[in-house]
């Protein structure tokens, strides 16, 4: 099992406007094949600063999810709004940081 921990930090109002996009984004990877949770958190000090942290069965899981087009779509929508990107994939044995 892995987790992965994606912090973002958005424009001014950001936060806001990928409400929708993502709320489509997650409902749509819980659907995938090896997602046993993947959960959006927005920061109380921060309102532009979200995070994601999900759980997967296996990196390969993860890497099929990568590829799925609802995920691109939620690239593209919350790209204009990303001032800030850390991605971070933990293994048992070791941390993965993008």
């Amino acid at each position: 099992m892995i987790y992965v921990v994606a912090t973002l930090t958005t424009t001014p109002g950001g936060a806001e406007a990928l409400r929708a996009p993502a709320a489509t984004c997650i409902a749509e990877t819980r659907k995938e094949k090896g997602c046993l949770g993947y959960e959006l958190f927005q920061s109380f000090d921060d309102p532009d600063k979200l995070v994601f942290v999900e759980k997967w069965e296996t990196r390969e899981a993860l890497t099929v999810h990568s590829k799925q087009p609802h995920l691109k779509a939620w690239r593209d929508a919350s790209g204009p709004h990303l001032v800030a990107r850390k991605i971070e994939i933990v293994h048992p044995e070791k941390v993965e940081e993008f």
